[in-house]
């Protein structure tokens, strides 16, 4: 006991958290709690960076909703096309290129007003978020950027989310696995303290600006030096069998995005 911190005590109390839904919900529902728990299982399982903190965070930690939306997100793996985990643009198909080369191509030509913008708005803010659309439906700003305003048929959702000196995320999940989440690094700085780990691998922004993944992996990002990092935020609809019933689930995902937000970007400040 000489060894209990505040770590172990917080671990405590979210397993015991756990533990209170889960013990009546198998008693009134035993099929559906049996069901969820499989599905999470699975889901979970597609990880190759297994560790206890994993296990932990998704059953009992900040990854719990992501486990809630888990058989959703297997019906999604069914329909879609094969999910890599990590994507190079050539990937995607040559629809879906073209949206995100239109958009890279837009921000690095705003780059500077972009900074500008974030800057005046965003203060000392650690983490900050310029949404120009979520998940599909437009968001006012004070900064127009044309080329965003385009009636993308795939890419969804486009910010920029700026990471103040020194700052990094928790390692956390994403929600859902209708999209594939797009990042670009304004400005890679040549140094392997600003990075983004995903499943336990790295990718160092100083090698490529460009980085493409499942964000409902176990995940984290570092910018681990003296200047802010911007980089260009989009969530793209995944290739699939089933193009028709993906928009159907973004548009609904739309309706709730607010939500969303609350759940999985509450440490974020969102700037217009």
């Amino acid at each position: 006991m000489a060894n209990w911190g505040k770590a172990e005590t917080r671990r405590l109390k979210r397993a015991a958290r756990t533990l209170a839904v889960l013990a009546p919900a198998a008693w009134f529902a035993p099929v559906a709690t049996g069901a969820l728990l499989a599905c999470g299982a699975i889901d979970v399982g597609r990880h190759r960076h297994r560790t206890a903190e994993l296990f932990e965070k998704y059953f009992a930690g900040n990854g719990v909703f992501t486990w809630l939306l888990s058989p959703l997100n297997l019906l999604a793996d069914l329909l879609a096309d094969r999910n890599p985990g990590r994507l190079a643009l050539s990937d995607l198909p040559p629809a879906h290129r073209a949206e995100v080369e239109a958009c890279l191509r837009a921000f690095v030509a705003h780059g500077e007003a972009i900074k500008r913008h974030i800057a005046a708005a965003a203060g000392e803010s650690r983490r900050s978020m310029l949404t120009f659309r979520w998940y599909g439906t437009p968001q006012p700003t004070g900064l127009r950027i044309p080329e965003f305003e385009g009636d993308f048929r795939f890419i969804k959702t486009i910010a920029v989310s700026a990471f103040n000196r020194r700052v990094s995320t928790s390692r956390h999940f994403g929600p859902l696995r209708l999209t594939y989440r797009v990042l670009y690094n304004l400005e890679p700085v040549d140094s392997r303290e600003v990075r983004i780990e995903v499943d336990g691998v790295t990718h160092y922004w100083k090698d490529d600006p460009l980085f493409i993944f499942d964000d409902t992996f176990f995940h984290q990002s570092l910018n681990g030096v003296d200047t802010v990092r911007h980089c260009l935020f989009m969530d793209i609809v995944r290739p699939s069998r089933a193009p028709a019933v993906f928009d159907l689930a973004v548009r609904a995902t739309g309706r709730i995005a607010g939500a969303f937000k609350r759940v999985f970007y509450r440490n974020w400040s969102f700037i217009r």
